[in-house]
């Protein structure tokens, strides 16, 4: 939600169905509630992807082997 930052009031054309749509499968109360979580919903899979890339460049550069024990990867 907010956390204490200052709300900013917009005007946006929006798809009524998809709003109903994510307003029902977040259980928002109201259609702000509804944008508010499906943006936090973002920024947080935005963060988790990040990390993810982060974390899988470090393990590539960090020289470690992995072995195909079943031989199901390409050479």
């Amino acid at each position: 939600m907010a956390n204490g930052r200052t709300r900013a009031h917009k005007h946006y054309r929006l798809d009524a169905g998809k709003i109903r749509q994510a307003r029902k499968a977040l259980r928002a109360q109201t259609e702000t509630e509804t944008i508010e979580r499906a943006l936090d919903l973002v920024i947080s899979e935005h963060r988790r992807n990040r990390i993810a890339a982060e974390a899988n460049e470090r393990f590539a550069s960090s020289g470690m082997v992995i072995e195909d024990v079943y031989g199901n990867l390409e050479p």
